[in-house]
């Protein structure tokens, strides 16, 4: 698979969420905007990252850009310094920066970590265990909010530079 078939077939996801969460009824129930979806008699003794679903009952869709271990904001067409100073051939710690920036775009939007509601995660040049270890940084942004959003985790043939290792897209409901 190219990596313009893997962009488009992402892009086809986050359109067919999009469409889903705009045709979800919205009703506020004291002041939350989310709720988690569990299949009938689901045992909460299996330890899961996510939740199956999460309903949207008020607010607005906040979609933030593609996130990057670079500072949200950076020169285009990218630096070369820039390059070598924020992009180190460490996993965990482009997805911390990453999340970073992504935790600074959606206080500024008025959101908070318990209004994500789907993640997509990229991540290129995948070895074994990647999933996990990005997966635990990622999950410990929520887990002081007891909240777990939606994910899509991807291994991807290559991202906007030799060195970015992962990119993370956020969808978040706010007010």
């Amino acid at each position: 698979m190219t990596t313009a078939t893997l962009h488009r077939t992402a892009r086809l996801i986050a359109s067919v969420f999009c469409l889903l969460l705009a045709a979800a009824p919205a009703s506020a129930q004291s002041g939350e905007h989310l709720e988690a979806i569990h299949h009938p008699g689901y045992d909460p003794t299996i330890s899961m990252p996510f939740v199956p679903a999460i309903k949207v009952k008020s607010g607005k869709l906040l979609w933030l850009s593609g996130g990057t271990a670079l500072p949200v904001y950076h020169d285009h067409p990218h630096r070369r310094d820039q390059i070598v100073k924020y992009l180190p051939n460490d996993l965990e710690g482009q997805v911390r920066q990453t999340m970073d920036g992504i935790m600074a775009t959606l206080k500024a939007a008025g959101g908070s970590p318990r209004d994500v509601v789907h993640l997509f995660i990229f991540r290129a040049r995948p070895r074994i265990g990647d999933i996990g270890r990005a997966s635990a940084v990622v999950n410990s942004y929520f887990a002081p909010f007891n909240h777990k959003p939606t994910t899509t985790n991807l291994a991807v043939l290559e991202l906007g530079e030799p060195e970015q290792l992962v990119e993370i897209q956020v969808v978040a409901v706010v007010d």
